[in-house]
């Protein structure tokens, strides 16, 4: 059973992030990257199934040089191969068509990825790829099961108020929600692997219009300073609070 996993390399969620000069992008320089939290379950996953049934799990990103870093770490957790596809996609429908077009390369059983990524939180690419191959999708999932002899598989996704089953043939598309496995910490002996492991990078395939155009970044607004109500006490401090919520913060 092959399996492709798709990741994303990712700011920090506890690195400041500051808008770059042109408006149109993020400051990089001394910015802590790290592998999307989401596509580490989706790493999990396919290792556990390659446990489970055998054949190979292959990681793959797009991204610039630096999005190496992130391979590394899936391979350090213990994934076979690392595929970087190196490009400048402009939105998340060119992301989606030049990894299809990548993976169309590998005819894998399966593809997993995380739900959504932690820096633009769209969560599009995994339907995008999905709909770019032609294939099944379970999208949000927090349990999977497969059977590689009868190619078909099932999943647990949620949705609001309660979980959804489905069954759906292979190859398809899975993207991964917390809950589905606990990631492992990788191995030192695999994190020694994991630098000598050679990468192959292929050219991205963008070969399809974008359909959002990226105006400018603006940071959000600057919380207002909250207000401490002095010199009151009890049903008169109860009282004012009540005002506040109603009148100022519309909250009631």
């Amino acid at each position: 059973m092959q399996t492709v996993v798709l990741i994303k390399q990712v700011p920090d969620t506890a690195t400041r992030i500051k808008i770059g000069p042109d408006g149109k992008d993020i400051q990089r320089d001394g910015l802590t990257l790290v592998l999307n939290p989401y596509d580490e379950y989706a790493v999990e996953e396919a290792l556990r199934l390659r446990e489970q049934h055998g054949g190979t799990v292959t990681v793959m990103t797009l991204g610039p040089a630096r999005a190496d870093e992130a391979l590394r770490s899936a391979l350090a957790m213990g994934a076979d191969e690392a595929v970087r596809v190196d490009g400048k996609p402009q939105d998340a429908l060119q992301v989606g068509w030049a990894l299809a077009q990548a993976i169309r390369t590998l005819s894998p059983d399966l593809i997993l990825c995380g739900k959504q990524a932690v820096d633009d939180d769209q969560a599009e690419v995994g339907a995008l790829v999905a709909e770019f191959l032609d294939l099944p999708q379970a999208t949000v999932a927090v349990a999977l099961s497969v059977d590689p002899a009868a190619h078909s598989a099932s999943a647990k996704r949620e949705v609001e108020g309660g979980l959804q089953q489905l069954a759906f043939s292979l190859p398809a598309v899975v993207t991964a929600q917390k809950g589905l496995n606990e990631p492992r910490y990788p191995s030192l002996p695999g994190i020694m692997k994991a630098k000598r492991k050679e990468i192959a990078v292929l050219s991205a395939d963008l070969g399809i219009e974008p359909g959002l155009e990226l105006v400018r970044l603006t940071p959000p607004e600057a919380r207002k300073a909250g207000t401490v109500l002095k010199d009151l006490s009890g049903a008169d401090a109860g009282a004012e609070l009540v005002r506040l919520l109603h009148e100022d913060a519309k909250a009631i």
